[in-house]
């Protein structure tokens, strides 16, 4: 039922961006490329969802100085070429003003490389991705909400140092994101006189870690950094554990801890500890978690709360407070001067920070672990 309904919801998302039309000429359109399907799908449906969810509340109230915002979805399958050419789609075709949530280290690297954003002059708001190739040397189009891989990767290697683990090794997916995820990891280490004990690489779009792991077990390391997504970090995580006495596995942001019990069980699934970039987003301790709580049980009942939808619920009040600063006359180049403005943009007990020569709004990360049922415990 579950999958069903997130099937439903974001079909009627892209059912929207297509039938909507002139009848909207004076909407506020705002792209996103995710990837609905292939690996990374469970992520970019929940990326869309928080997204979604945030427009939503400000579309029912009143909208942004009185003009709703059109949620324009389009799914790239975490390919490389499909988004490029969805999100140049995106910002001709449809118009877009400002572009949200994508996904890929690579996949945004090459827009990047093929002067997209910049040629348009548009902002992209949230990526999901810590890619340091994104944020230096500095590009004025991409504003970044989460740490960064390597802030990730210090706060992951001085975890397990402070458990007296120092042979760590590192599972990494043969790409942009992965070797970035790696080149932090070897940083942080270096920083503490140490190296690397091994490295196992998988190729982007498949859950074979079949060589990855053969690597690694030979090393027998006391702990395996994960530079992964969901299926490979499953596959990783289990089967390593079938071959090795590895004592502690430490996955990187980007993965859905629900996936991973889904795919291989709690019990596989417990110790798996996940780096995160944004504050736990189950109890509502601060205002901003409690607001997303509210959204999420008026405009998607029924649907589990997570990181991830709670990043994309965070950017997109980001992006429409950028939106309302730009004034009733919205250009895409209105929209980056104002969210420049957000200096210190308290979005409800977590504060962002952005300037007119940075944009990455948040260093924050914390380490959190898969308990005995599956969920999330800090």
């Amino acid at each position: 039922m579950r999958a069903l309904a997130w099937l439903q919801m974001v079909t009627g998302c892209l059912a929207m961006s297509f039938a909507i039309g002139v009848s909207a000429a004076d909407d506020i359109v705002v792209g996103q490329v995710a990837p609905l399907s292939g690996v990374l799908a469970e992520t970019g449906k929940e990326m869309v969802l928080g997204a979604k969810v945030y427009f939503d509340y400000i579309n029912d109230n009143g909208g942004v100085h009185g003009r709703k915002i059109r949620h324009v979805v389009k799914d790239d399958g975490y390919k490389v070429d499909e988004t490029v050419r969805l999100t140049k789609e995106a910002i001709g075709k449809d118009g877009a003003v400002a572009l949200i949530g994508f996904a890929g280290t690579g996949n945004i690297a090459e827009l990047l490389k093929q002067n997209v954003l910049q040629g348009a002059g548009i902002a992209l708001v949230a990526p999901y991705t810590g890619g340091e190739v994104l944020r230096t040397p500095f590009n004025p189009n991409i504003f970044h909400i989460r740490a960064g891989y390597a802030d990730e990767a210090e706060g992951i290697v001085n975890q397990l140092i402070s458990l007296n683990m120092k042979r760590i090794a590192v599972m990494y997916q043969d790409d942009p994101f992965g070797k970035a995820g790696l080149a932090g990891v070897e940083a942080a280490l270096k920083k503490r006189h140490l190296e690397l004990a091994a490295t196992g690489a998988y190729e982007k779009n498949t859950d074979n870690v079949s060589d990855a792991v053969q690597a690694i077990a030979k090393a027998n390391p006391q702990a395996v950094v994960m530079i992964s997504v969901g299926k490979s970090t499953a596959a990783f995580s289990k089967r390593i554990r079938e071959v090795s006495t590895v004592a502690q596995l430490v996955n990187i942001s980007v993965v859905n801890p629900k996936e991973i019990v889904r795919l291989i069980g709690a019990e596989n699934a417990r110790g798996v500890g996940i780096a995160q970039v944004m504050p736990y987003p189950f109890l509502p301790i601060i205002p901003i978690v409690k607001e997303y709580q509210q959204a999420m049980k008026k405009y998607a009942p029924g649907a589990e709360y997570s990181y991830t939808s709670f990043e994309e619920f965070i950017g997109a009040k980001v992006l429409v407070e950028g939106l309302k600063r730009t004034g009733k006359n919205v250009t895409r180049q209105g929209v980056i001067h104002a969210l420049e403005t957000l200096s210190e943009y308290d979005v409800g007990g977590f504060t962002l920070r952005f300037s007119p020569d940075n944009r990455v709004g948040s260093r924050f990360v914390e380490v959190t672990v898969i308990g005995r049922d599956g969920r999330l415990l800090r």
